[in-house]
């Protein structure tokens, strides 16, 4: 399962690096580009808690199962593609298979393990989820570079048919397809919920992912307004629902859960910083330093590799210690990032300052994002687990798309502002980016203070 995670993580980076030699060989237009990688990551955002709670109807593993079958045969038809439109439309579904498999992930953890099992299992799934993101870009750049027989960029998309179709067999051997028991079994599926929280997820992800691409114009940002309204919206039908005795999406228990609320406004913060620095980092290597798709990739390599091995491995460290991981962790993170930024803002590739804020950074983000997945998960009751797994992965897809948006929009309105790109400018941008995700890992570490006090 950890293995279809990382699938579905390398997939929302992987095409990234290869957009280029996609629009010139399918001559797709700048719009089209942006939908092929959009598509895959607005698909994915939507479904998720859909994906979660059919899951806990039909059977985690047989929906996992599915979602596999859906992602795996999409890959293969994206790499097959002809033509941008149905290049497009096989992301979209793609995404779906994901949602799909995904939530099911965190929901089999839920009900498989408990205390420190739970909690190695919790700390591997952290792990996979940023490893694989870098990984995208690494994989990404050694695909499209390498040319394999001629395909170009198929690879990026064809290297998940024979993983998929290997999971297909190993979890059909493995995982428990039977649904949830008794009265949880059956939970209605919220058919108005759904669409209601489908709807204002669109709504904000769409702006959030083309926004910068079209200059945010007005349609984004009454997209955002309307997404806002809808959510209120959705909070009022379900806060009806649970009253009149129904089955909301998201059981209000959850969201009452001690720990939750705060858990959300850190994945976000996390997942925010994590996106928002990759994506500001390949902007300046590939743009303003000159990398290659390659070299940007691997770039990335210290930070993953750091970041999985101390998810792995916190979880041994002195009891006394746990308490203080996350403040600990975006505090690291805060000093790392403006540690790279320092470097580059230097001159040149950075040096070995360089490399010890990239291992920083992955170290905080680690320390800050496995202990707070794990806490908020710990005591979530079994029956609960598909909402809350639902909630957090949303959470930290979300939090992806609004770093990428925000960061993204700050570096190169920054950039724009000092006029013609050259490595001297670009880092400048890069300069004032570091010092803002600076800022927001500084909010989360005094979030984390806040919670130890109480």
């Amino acid at each position: 399962m950890l293995a279809a995670l990382f699938m579905a993580a390398l997939d929302v980076f992987i095409v990234n690096v290869a957009a280029p030699t996609i629009g010139s060989e399918l001559h797709a237009s700048g719009a089209d580009l942006q939908l092929v990688i959009a598509g895959y990551t607005i698909s994915y955002s939507v479904l998720m808690i859909t994906g979660a709670r059919l899951g806990d109807r039909l059977g985690h593993g047989r929906v996992h199962l599915a979602g596999v079958a859906l992602f795996t045969g999409a890959s293969l038809a994206c790499g097959l593609a002809q033509g941008a439109t149905e290049l497009i439309v096989f992301r979209l579904v793609q995404g779906a298979g994901a949602a799909s498999a995904i939530p099911q992930v965190l929901s089999l953890i839920q009900r498989t393990f408990t205390g420190e099992a739970r909690a190695r299992a919790l700390g591997a799934y952290s792990a996979v989820l940023a490893v694989g993101a870098a990984a995208g870009q690494i994989a990404g750049g050694v695909l499209v570079s390498a040319d394999l027989l001629g395909t170009s960029w198929r690879p990026v998309f064809l290297v998940n048919v024979p993983v998929g179709a290997l999971l297909l067999v190993l979890g059909r051997r493995v995982l428990p397809r039977s649904g949830a028991a008794g009265k949880e079994r059956a939970r209605a599926l919220d058919l108005p919920g759904l669409v209601l929280l489908g709807a204002a997820v669109s709504l904000l992800t769409v702006p959030l992912v083309l926004g910068q691409e079209e200059g945010w114009p007005v349609w984004s940002w009454l997209s955002l307004a309307a997404a806002a309204v809808l959510f209120g919206l959705f909070c009022g039908y379900e806060s009806r629902l649970a009253r009149r005795g129904g089955a909301p999406l998201i059981a209000p228990r959850v969201l009452r859960h001690p720990g939750i609320g705060l858990a959300v406004l850190r994945i976000l913060a996390v997942m925010s910083v994590n996106a928002g620095f990759l994506f500001a980092l390949t902007l300046h290597v590939q743009g303003g330093l000159g990398y290659s798709a390659l070299r940007a990739g691997l770039s990335f390599a210290p930070t993953a590799a750091v970041f999985g091995a101390v998810s792995l491995t916190w979880q041994r460290w002195p009891a006394g210690l746990r308490r203080v991981l996350t403040p600990a962790g975006f505090a690291l993170t805060a000093v790392s990032v403006a540690v790279v930024g320092l470097a580059f803002h230097a001159g040149g590739d950075g040096g070995a300052l360089l490399y010890a804020g990239y291992a920083g950074v992955g170290a905080g983000l680690a320390l800050a994002f496995s202990p707070t997945l794990t806490g908020a998960l710990a005591t979530v009751r079994p029956e609960d687990a598909a909402d809350a797994s639902g909630l957090l992965a949303t959470v930290a897809q979300l939090g992806q798309l609004i770093g990428v948006a925000a960061f993204g929009t700050l570096f190169l309105n920054r950039l724009e502002s000092l006029g013609v790109v050259r490595s001297y400018t670009s880092a400048e941008a890069f300069w004032v980016c570091a010092w803002a995700l600076a800022a927001t890992a500084a909010a989360g570490a005094v979030s984390g203070l806040v919670l130890r006090r109480r």
